[in-house]
């Protein structure tokens, strides 16, 4: 089927792992589409950025699910280049690196007696003597390891990347992130390498799969895939009205076109959703827009002279002298994401709201800063330094906070009178998911289009359609939520409700 120029059975608004999984899917079935994106490149937030040669990730993106059809998914996309990883990472604490997940042994030896005393006084104090109520993160995670090791292992990277004091996070958060954690589990796992449960903590992970080019390499290969069946993806084309008639929409003006479809699929965030519908929504709705916040992202990447600085794929950082909260270590992901085999590129990764100080601060501070760091922290002298690139992203974790409930109220609600129109993925949906997640939104997105009936807040699955050829099963969407990272919600959202 030969679609136009600006007119196709279907639109879709993003070219990430959602939008680019909703045009692969239709396009399977014979189903073309028009897939609309604001930036120059695909893949969204799981794009590789590629700058004099090296090839750094945004935020480090390991392919991990229990979803069989999106395995096969990546495995007909990349064959031979999606590779198989060891995963390592540790939590640099007091210039020592310590194992993680972690081991007691370990870290009693870089914790040193005099600390080790203390966090096991912590420890048994908090278990004879146990705070209440127990309804904040700092408590909960207090009173199962000890006010000790919660401040060294728990609170500090916890603030960074959220910027919210862990007092008030919500205690539910810390029984869903750390869900059947405990020091029995750790020294168990410890002992047995994780050998003695066939369904491990998702923190636990020992490997994952990872694009020999980075995760880009696996969205811009569905990019080439979908095109080759007669879609289209329109790159440098950002959303400016979504037109709509009060039961319908009706097209998509972006990039200085107007597209019409019969069926759209957005995964842009929320807020700009609303933003852009014309006519004007009703003011319950414009005002849910604002009920969207969101955590933007800043990753240095820094060309380094050397190699093997360190094993990891990731570094935790707890030390709060600094603001990186994390540092990757590309090479470590895919050998071929550096192309000079005499150096390494670092990934400091940096959490802060969009416009703050920091955000706005001109490229040249923030790498004077990383460097800084990175000399501080003792990993690499400031003299290994040869190069440096600094990449903002915004809306790179959708917040929970004491709004966003009220605002999807009202979003669903406007939604169920809009026949044609679907959200998915991480900022479609406002939800702190992975790309597989992502990935089967779209795919029940695009088969409710193709006749299904799926709910894609609840991800229930139609059994008849199943029944109709190879797909998932409840299972599979059970094992799905299950391994989905969780976002701590403040305080004040519990009393708000």
């Amino acid at each position: 089927m030969i679609i136009s120029a600006t007119s196709a059975p279907v639109v879709i608004l993003g070219a990430g792992p959602a939008g680019l999984t909703a045009a692969y899917e239709l396009s399977g079935k014979g189903v073309p589409s028009i897939v609309l994106e604001q930036d120059f490149v695909v893949g969204g937030l799981a794009r590789t950025v590629e700058y004099n040669g090296y090839l750094f990730d945004i935020g480090g993106h390991r392919f991990f699910t229990k979803v069989p059809l999106i395995e096969k998914i990546w495995k007909e996309l990349l064959g031979d280049d999606l590779l198989v990883r060891p995963r390592l990472s540790r939590i640099y604490y007091r210039g020592k690196f310590f194992k993680y997940p972690l081991e007691p042994l370990d870290a009693l030896a870089n914790l040193g007696l005099p600390e080790t005393v203390r966090c096991i006084a912590s420890y048994v104090r908090a278990h004879l003597a146990p705070q209440s109520p127990e309804n904040n993160l700092e408590t909960w995670v207090s009173n199962r390891f000890g006010k000790r090791l919660f401040e060294i292992f728990f609170k500090g990277y916890t603030e960074k990347v959220w910027g919210i004091p862990c007092s008030q996070i919500q205690s539910e958060w810390a029984a869903q992130r750390i869900r059947g954690m405990s020091l029995y589990r750790v020294i168990r796992d410890a002992v047995t390498d994780g050998r003695q449960t066939s369904d491990p903590i998702k923190s636990l992970i020992r490997q994952f799969y990872y694009p020999r080019l980075g995760p880009g390499m696996m969205w811009t290969r569905m990019r080439e895939v979908i095109e080759q069946r007669g879609c289209r993806v329109v790159l440098n084309a950002p959303v400016t009205e979504i037109e709509h008639d009060g039961s319908e929409i009706v097209a998509i003006r972006a990039g200085g076109h107007r597209y019409t479809a019969n069926s759209f699929i957005s995964s842009i965030p929320i807020r700009e959703l609303i933003n852009r519908l014309s006519p004007s929504p009703p003011e319950s709705l414009r005002k849910a827009g604002q009920d969207f916040n969101y955590r933007d992202f800043v990753t240095v990447a820094v060309v380094v002279r050397g190699t093997n600085l360190f094993p990891d794929n990731w570094i935790y950082v707890h030390d709060d002298s600094v603001k990186v909260g994390r540092i990757q270590n590309y090479s470590n992901w895919s050998p071929s994401m550096t192309p000079d085999a005499t150096t390494s590129c670092l990934g400091l990764e940096y959490f802060c709201q969009q416009g703050d100080e920091f955000w706005q601060a001109p490229d040249a501070e923030l790498i004077v800063q990383a460097v800084r760091e990175l000399e501080q922290l003792r990993l690499v002298p400031a003299s290994a330094i040869l190069d440096a690139k600094v990449v903002r992203m915004p809306k790179a974790y959708p917040v929970y906070d004491s709004s966003y409930r009220r605002g999807l109220t009202v979003v669903r609600e406007f939604l169920s009178t809009i026949s044609n129109l679907q959200l998915v993925g991480r900022n479609g949906m406002h939800r702190y998911n992975n790309q597989d997640h992502s990935m089967l939104t779209a795919i029940c997105a695009a088969r409710n289009i193709l006749g299904a009936n799926h709910d894609l807040w609840s991800l229930n699955v139609d059994e008849e359609y199943q029944e109709e050829g190879p797909g998932f099963s409840a299972e599979d969407i059970e094992a799905l939520e299950a391994t989905q990272p969780k976002t701590p919600k403040t305080i004040s959202t519990a009393a708000g409700l």
